[in-house]
């Protein structure tokens, strides 16, 4: 059948052939594929500016959406001239204000028998579609930090009792650097969820403009197409940092796909790791989080010279606001019901004192500790 795509597994072993620096000629009878075959995927291998590392990590269907293509454009100097500035051209339209059309005004006036901006803004769409085949947003440096929850637990094992506790994996990212946080936390309620945006927030070290959630009972009470009700101790802590919340569109997949696509990386780099490993605290689960999460920020981006923490240090983090320096204080409220005889009744709970009070406990002591 004319134009079938190969199987995927043969054309790994094309890309790993040729890495490997075998000839054409030996890989077209060694895989008893056609020399045109083999020449086609090698030159999309080359068009791309991946490594056989990254092609061996991808999924069949990322592979597929990669290979598809029935031509391949021959690279010429000038054309390799081109792609070799859209990574930084990539990187500086997230900033506020740059266009495609500033971008070719600084490629032609270090080319000037560069391509024409028509033709610059064909290939770069091109460009884009094969180093990323999903479609993607464009994201502007400092706007949205994007969060949730991943669809796997995590465990701690308790110490005294021997009880395996499952534990949640939170995950944060930056849209327009990828810059990413994660950690484990006992459970998706109010304030383990808002204590895990703010820890987001002081490891990014600044206040995006926005936070994204999904439509979590945690961060959205009521969802609307147009207003809806964001939980009151997710709006007090957005009116803490000085930003806002947008939920995530109900049904619109885009709208969160940074984050789920940041789920299923860490997936592969963290969650695997960390399944099969005892832990006895969240703090020593969430130590080797972070350690596995430096080492993901810190490896080169897809198709790039640069990574996640580069993109961040060089690019975003000037560009978030700065942080108060205390940190949020959550405000705990309770409704009363008042009676017929017009008064309500009052409870009133004391958290662990510092140290133990004699029994009887003295009142006086404990209003004035307390400043009831």
């Amino acid at each position: 059948m004319a134009n079938k795509i190969t199987d995927m597994s043969k054309i790994r072993k094309v890309i790993k052939f040729y890495c490997e620096g075998k000839s054409k000629l030996f890989i077209s009878s060694y895989l008893s594929l056609s020399r045109n075959t083999v020449k086609k995927y090698i030159s999309l291998f080359e068009v791309l500016g991946l490594n056989f590392e990254l092609i061996d990590r991808k999924t069949d269907a990322e592979l597929e959406l990669l290979f598809s293509q029935t031509t391949v454009e021959s690279i010429s100097p000038k054309l390799q001239i081109l792609y070799d500035f859209f990574p930084k051209m990539e990187r500086e339209l997230k900033k506020v204000g740059v266009t495609v059309q500033h971008m070719w005004e600084q490629y032609i006036a270090v080319n000037p028998d560069g391509y024409r901006s028509s033709q610059f803004a064909h290939h770069y769409k091109v460009w884009g579609k094969r180093v990323n085949p999903v479609m993607h947003m464009n994201h502007k440096t400092g706007d949205k930090m994007y969060v949730d929850y991943a669809g796997k637990t995590l465990s701690i094992i308790d110490k005294d009792t021997g009880e395996i506790k499952e534990v949640q994996f939170f995950v944060a990212i930056l849209g327009a650097s990828q810059y990413t946080y994660a950690e484990a936390s006992m459970s998706q309620q109010k304030e383990d969820f808002v204590t895990s945006v703010e820890n987001a927030m002081r490891f990014f070290e600044g206040t995006p403009a926005a936070i994204v959630p999904d439509n979590l009972k945690s961060a959205v009470i009521k969802s609307s197409r147009f207003e809806p009700t964001i939980n009151e101790t997710l709006a007090d802590l957005a009116e803490y940092y000085q930003t806002t919340i947008l939920p995530a569109r109900a049904y619109k997949p885009r709208d969160k796909s940074l984050v789920e696509g940041a789920v299923k990386i860490l997936y592969r780099r963290i969650y695997v790791t960390l399944k099969e490993t005892k832990f006895f605290s969240l703090e020593e689960l969430n130590q080797q989080i972070w350690d596995l999460l430096d080492a993901h920020n810190s490896r080169k981006l897809t198709g790039r010279p640069y990574s996640r923490k580069e993109l961040f240090l060089e690019d975003e983090k000037q560009k978030l606001r700065p942080l108060p320096q205390e940190r949020f204080e959550i405000k705990y409220q309770s409704f009363a019901t008042v009676m017929q005889n017009g008064h309500v009744q009052l409870s009133v709970s004391f958290p662990p004192m510092p140290y133990l009070i004699p029994k009887p406990a003295n009142l006086n002591l404990l209003i004035q500790y307390y400043g009831i």
